[in-house]
């Protein structure tokens, strides 16, 4: 719940390991246009110190990433005499954004309906059609990367604990995280509505730390993300407390900035869970940062039942049908399911919609992971992700294009639920 004087504490601990130079702003999109020239985001590296000290300089610095360099907004001639630059490497950064298919609501609703308190993805996860409400999650935060979130919701407005902003400039941004697209509040919505407007998530009892790092057009350039990947690390350790990353964002194009900040991430106790994303059902279609192995891909399964259990959503990415079966977790693997089509949640006006994609999915898992790692707070990370894990080889999913008895590479182990 909502705790003052820890929201106090973290506002002062805003910058730990990343701390942002100052010298170039941005707009919230990782491109912008100054002087009719439109300049893009790029990572800027030297091995040797004092090039990279007069790169810094002459270019200003949107985030500095020790030794993996710096990122800075440039024009083409800019980019183009650097690469002549022997002496540095120079690379755009990759722009990550939410699925066009999760971009838009299937419906709106300004009103709560009072049918929809549980939606079916939370009976499905609980595994109770007639679950009036959910419980569970204290003490446990959920740090939610994507849009921002409406803070003022009544279903969410008791659970914020941090919220910030990665987009408006070469630093982060206290006390403000405002939604204007709708993706961020709905995938927060999923994963701890407290039902003081009516809906209940799979944690209502967990914290929400809202970081936007999406801009309103729904995409964000992959050295915001990272350095928020990053800071929920520091802040994890410097709070002594656990926490759920959850990403509703991806890119086909993998960056060494997210890849690398997940790694640091997961090595200091967070776990990350991501949407697979919305490109199947053809194989090697699942994105970054779901792709990676310290990330937990999450499939989205339809409130279909075939087979004898739910559908994988021919929308949702997959991995190889090569490592079917082996119950092992590389780069590229879907490693669980969960609700994902037509989920019914909170939406940035105030009001709720129905929206379908892995990022619907995804929040869910991490809301489940919160969950559980409450009951066992000395738990680690992996731990946390074994027990996923072991819950998603409990209710295989055999239905839907690539799902099949066991590992799959539609639906991963399986279907991971609370009971």
């Amino acid at each position: 719940m909502k705790k003052s004087a820890k929201f106090i504490t973290t506002a002062m601990l805003a910058a730990t390991l990343l701390i942002p130079a100052m010298g170039v702003s941005a707009n919230g999109d990782s491109t912008e246009k100054a002087n009719g020239n439109e300049k893009f985001r790029v990572l800027v590296d030297s091995a040797n110190q004092q090039d990279l000290k007069n790169a810094k300089n002459q270019y200003g610095v949107q985030w500095d990433f020790k030794g993996e360099g710096f990122t800075t907004n440039m024009n083409t001639k800019q980019y183009e005499a650097l690469q002549k630059n022997k002496n540095i490497k120079v690379e755009k950064v990759p722009e990550y954004s939410i699925e066009a298919t999760s971009s838009e609501p299937l419906a709106k609703y300004s009103t709560m309906a009072a049918s929809q308190a549980t939606p079916w993805g939370i009976k499905a996860i609980y595994n109770n059609s007639s679950l009036a409400k959910t419980s569970g999650g204290a003490g446990i935060n959920i740090a939610v990367l994507d849009t921002g979130v409406n803070v003022n919701h009544p279903d969410l407005s008791g659970n914020i604990e941090q919220c910030k902003d990665f987009t408006l400039g070469a630093s982060i941004t206290n006390g403000t995280c405002t939604d204007r697209q709708g993706h961020g509040t709905h995938v927060a919505g999923s994963a701890l509505a407290n039902g003081n407007g009516g809906l209940y998530g799979v944690a209502p009892q967990s914290d929400l730390w809202a970081y936007k790092v999406l801009g309103d057009d729904g995409s964000g350039s992959s050295d915001d993300i990272a350095a928020a990947i990053r800071h929920v690390a520091d802040q994890a350790t410097a709070l002594k407390t656990k926490v759920v990353i959850n990403m509703s964002l991806g890119s086909s194009a993998e960056s060494s900035l997210i890849t690398n900040a997940v790694n640091y991430a997961y090595n200091k106790g967070v776990l990350i869970i991501a949407a697979a994303g919305n490109s199947g059902p053809a194989q090697g279609s699942i994105g970054f940062p779901g792709a990676l192995p310290n990330a937990v891909a999450v499939a989205a399964l339809e409130n279909v039942i075939q087979n004898g259990t739910y559908r994988v959503a021919d929308f949702s990415s997959r991995g190889y049908s090569s490592t079917d079966g082996d119950y092992s977790i590389g780069k590229y693997d879907v490693e669980v399911s969960a609700p994902g089509a037509a989920v019914y949640s909170a939406w940035y006006t105030g009001g709720y919609a129905t929206i379908s994609g892995t990022s619907m999915a995804s929040p869910h898992a991490a809301g489940l992971a919160a969950k559980i790692w409450a009951t066992t707070p000395n738990s680690s990370n992996v731990q946390i992700r074994t027990n996923l894990q072991n819950r998603a080889k409990a209710y295989d999913i055999l239905s839907g294009s690539g799902a099949g008895v066991g590992d799959d590479y539609a639906s991963g182990f399986g279907f991971s639920r609370v009971q």
